[in-house]
């Protein structure tokens, strides 16, 4: 019976995994099983104690099966883990992911992994496709953009927004040659690699203000060192929160330059007025002066997984640890400045709310009501709401008292129906 087992057990490894009869140093097969996860997981094992065995290598050596120790384990480590697609090494993004990672951690009840990804415009795939993605920093304008591709069905749907996160502002920086944004139509402007801000953005920017230039996307290292030595460049267009390390830690001969960039009509839609100062770039723009720029806002979004779901109830946490610990983002020291700009009830047109931060507003405007009607009861209750309020507007805004109370008349404006925005 032992035996007949074994041949069964052999014949449908063999059928479900045709990778076993190849030779040990073949290369690895992509298998796309139908089995259910314990099944599959079985059957994974089996497959692998077979090749070992033909390999010939000693028992000893072999891996075996996970305890239920060990299992434990992995089910602490990953239920309550968000993975956050950020961006490439040297833009803004990743920094911000690995400082909302740092602030947000608290051992196996809360962490965030920030992930360094193809480029902030290939997060919408990684946030819709890639295992593990929960989260993902995007470009406010790409929601309606990528809303065209028919193969993304109800993207608007499928994706909400937690926050709005920072501007990124556009860095156009060209050879001492170059004088004004048309001297480099014709001429080779560098976007970066595929996938990241610069090159999603940079092209669209430049033909919305009819300036056709040859297009490149290599890395930015490269295209810098090449610019520094010789003309195969003219510009290269960076898109990211300033200051960018490449301008602040080099030392660029007389004559580099960021070209300024006014916010025309044809660029209103999606972006905002920005600027590059002396203080960001001091040894690129003289003291007292300021090169006029755009931003592109950028959000925090998430996947609109149901909340019932384990991962919609990880995300729900996610968002009660942001509401209580986002003040230390914004005081205390060692965090990006544009921390303390950002303000969680800002609303992004377009995006849908994610449900839970939704209903953390939706408590600070039940607040608001009570406190408009706590007067009407008792004062003591009256000054209690207030409190109650003033502590919600402290939360969102530390420190900023004129926010706080142009945020306050926003909510009393607005009130809940149009919180869903």
């Amino acid at each position: 019976m032992r035996i007949l087992a074994v041949a069964t057990v052999g014949l449908l490894l063999a059928t479900a995994y045709p990778a076993i009869a190849q030779p040990v140093n073949s290369p690895p097969v992509d298998l796309k099983p139908t089995l259910t996860p314990p099944k599959l997981a079985l059957a994974e094992h089996a497959v692998h104690r077979v090749r070992l065995a033909r390999s010939g290598q000693p028992a000893r050596d072999r891996i075996r099966p996970a305890s239920a120790r060990d299992d434990g384990f992995k089910q602490r480590h990953n239920s309550w883990t968000i993975g956050l697609a950020a961006g490439q090494l040297e833009g803004a993004p990743l920094r911000f992911a690995t400082e909302l990672a740092r602030v947000l951690d608290d051992g196996d009840n809360m962490r965030v992994v920030p992930m360094v990804t193809r480029g902030i415009s290939d997060n919408i795939y990684d946030l819709l496709y890639l295992r593990g993605v929960d989260a993902a920093i995007v470009y406010g304008d790409m929601l309606e953009s990528f809303s065209k591709d028919p193969q993304l069905a109800g993207l608007k749907q499928r994706i909400n927004y937690i926050m709005p996160l920072f501007p990124s502002e556009v860095h156009v920086f060209v050879r001492p040659e170059i004088k004004r944004l048309e001297d480099l139509a014709g001429k080779s402007v560098n976007f970066n690699t595929k996938g990241t801000a610069a090159a999603y953005s940079g092209p669209i920017i430049f033909d919305r203000l009819g300036i056709k230039v040859d297009a490149k996307f290599d890395p930015h290292p490269v295209a810098l060192a090449e610019m520094a030595n010789s003309d195969k460049y003219a510009a290269v267009v960076f898109v990211s929160s300033k200051p960018l390390d490449a301008f602040v830690k080099r030392k660029w001969p007389e004559g580099y330059k960021f070209l300024p960039m006014a916010l025309t009509k044809t660029l209103e839609e999606y972006y905002l007025p920005g600027q590059l100062g002396a203080a960001d770039y001091p040894g690129l723009i003289p003291a007292g002066q300021k090169v006029e720029t755009i931003a592109v806002p950028s959000v925090l979004a998430v996947f609109n997984w149901p909340q019932d779901h384990e991962r919609g109830k990880r995300l729900a946490r996610f968002v009660d640890y942001l509401f209580d610990r986002f003040p230390k983002l914004q005081t205390e020291p060692g965090y990006h400045p544009k921390w303390s700009e950002l303000n969680l009830a800002a609303s992004v047109p377009g995006w849908q709310r994610f449900t839970p931060m939704q209903a953390k507003l939706a408590k600070l405007v039940g607040a608001l009501d009570n406190a408009d009607q706590a007067p009407r009861k008792t004062a003591g209750k009256a000054a209690d709401k207030s409190a109650e309020v003033g502590e919600q507007l402290e939360r969102l805004l530390p420190g900023d008292k004129a926010g706080q109370a142009r945020l306050l008349r926003e909510l009393r404006d607005r009130r809940k129906p149009t919180l869903s925005q």
